[in-house]
């Protein structure tokens, strides 16, 4: 089943855009997309073409092709303050949400795992190396 069948070219092009907002909303944690969570960001798109469940395969491989442009784009047209900014990605992602529900049951499944593996992989584009081999498990306050 192709997932693009039951949405129109627009949504199409709005939902390539999602693993974007997801990635800018988690960079906002410390107030703004800095160069280590771009590069992250971007290399883990690249790796989702491969790595990502099979439903998604071609959602990925379409979305990677135009990550880097969009999410370089949508940082600049974003509110520059913090809350704003919130506001409008929360927003997007809103309507986005809609667009997904129209994908099916099982592709809405599979696509909100994923986007919380974005999320979850921006989040913690500052991470070290060092502190994940002293604190293997998460401590709270130290390591998340």
């Amino acid at each position: 089943m192709n997932w693009i069948k039951n949405i129109s070219e627009t949504e199409n092009e709005a939902l390539l855009k999602f693993p974007v907002y997801v990635s800018l909303l988690a960079a906002l944690k410390d107030s703004k997309l800095d160069e280590a969570e771009k590069k992250s960001a971007i290399k883990f798109s690249h790796i989702k073409t491969y790595s990502c469940d099979p439903l998604l395969t071609s959602f990925y491989e379409a979305a990677d092709k135009v990550f880097e442009k969009n999410m370089l784009q949508l940082d600049k047209d974003l509110p520059v303050k913090n809350e704003e900014r919130v506001t409008a990605i929360k927003k997007e992602l809103s309507n986005l949400e809609k667009i997904v529900l129209k994908l099916g049951k099982d592709y809405t499944t599979v696509m909100h795992r994923s986007m919380k593996s974005f999320k979850e992989h921006v989040s913690k584009a500052h991470d070290n190396v060092l502190v994940d081999f002293i604190f293997p498990m998460p401590i709270k306050g130290l390591t998340w």
